[in-house]
């Protein structure tokens, strides 16, 4: 019996390493095969001239925009824009490019990046005790369908481990006592730092954030809760959603900012039910909803297609 179950681990394991392999290969040729862009995004004060001077700007240097995305905020005056631009195409590279638009970005008075699809963002999950969007998010960086890279977890539970661990991840345990919380997030904020963070995603992580982590990473955290707030606050939302009769549920994906659940929304999704559904039925569909609507979030952020401004997003999906 203890050599079979020796046998029975090492197999498991050797399962593991060529499944990981399998995958490292299979992203790395995805890689290889993708095509090499320059995203450039821009808010500005709305004014004439600005497409036509982006866009002379571009071609002026043998530029191929492969995709385009402009809208103006009539309201706010304010004008957004989101290139894709064939990187093969300018003959210079990123830095290049970005110090021979900066006097155009001056012009017109920009708040702009420009930045380069070969070098993939790096994300961090943080998550406690429910698996679903963790899960969900491991699968689809698995399977390629995340132009970024999750490169760790940290939960302050460790019911996660086995699963974190067995796609080759680093996971961080970190509790959070009550009477202690700025200790740990100490230790949540160095472990984000050193596995170097472009985005945090809080993938049913139950702890606020304090004020400077949000503050530090203003724009990069990415949060998803039900809809039920603030009518359903508290523990089993979703039973408590049922004895009221609710027709309807869903889930926001946010940016994360010092006002609990009140940061700039990115993504919201919907699922209708009825008298014949039971509470289990709902957590249930609420589950399905909510790992779906962090997923495109999160798509969408890393492809650089949520623009910020103010408390509102302009997303180019």
């Amino acid at each position: 019996m203890h050599c079979r179950g020796d046998y029975t681990l090492d197999v498991s394991r050797a399962v593991r390493v060529r499944y990981n392999a399998r995958f490292a290969i299979s992203g790395q040729q995805r890689i290889a095969t993708m095509s090499h862009y320059y995203r450039l995004v821009v808010s500005c004060p709305d004014r004439r001239g600005i497409v036509a001077r982006v866009s002379g700007f571009i071609a002026g240097h043998g530029g191929s925009i492969t995709e385009a995305s402009q809208h103006s905020d009539l309201e706010a005056g304010r004008f957004f824009m989101r290139y894709e631009i064939l990187a093969d195409s300018v003959g210079m590279s990123a830095a290049e490019l970005r110090e021979a638009f900066a006097p155009v970005a001056r012009e017109f008075d920009m708040d702009w990046a420009l930045r380069d699809t070969r070098r993939r963002p790096r994300v961090v999950v943080m998550v406690s005790r429910e698996s679903h969007c963790l899960v969900d998010l491991l699968y689809r960086w698995t399977a390629g369908e995340l132009d970024g890279d999750i490169v760790g977890v940290v939960s302050n539970h460790d019911d996660m481990r086995g699963l974190v661990e067995w796609h080759g991840l680093p996971y961080r345990h970190v509790p959070v006592p009550v009477g202690d919380k700025r200790t740990a997030f100490d230790e949540v904020e160095r472990h984000v730092e050193e596995l170097q963070a472009d985005c945090v995603v809080l993938a049913r992580y139950m702890q606020i954030l304090p004020p400077r982590l949000c503050q530090r990473y203003a724009g990069r955290v990415i949060n998803i809760h039900h809809s039920f707030l603030p009518s359903f606050a508290g523990a089993r939302p979703y039973h408590q959603a049922h004895s009221r009769g609710v027709k309807l549920i869903g889930a926001t994906c946010h940016y994360v900012t010092e006002e609990l659940d009140a940061g700039p929304i990115i993504e919201q999704d919907i699922h209708r039910v009825s008298h014949c559904h039971t509470p289990q039925d709902l957590v249930r569909f609420g589950r399905d909803v909510e790992k779906a609507v962090l997923a495109r979030g999160l798509r969408w952020h890393l492809e650089d297609r949520v623009l910020i401004h103010g408390n509102k997003t302009v997303v180019f999906a």
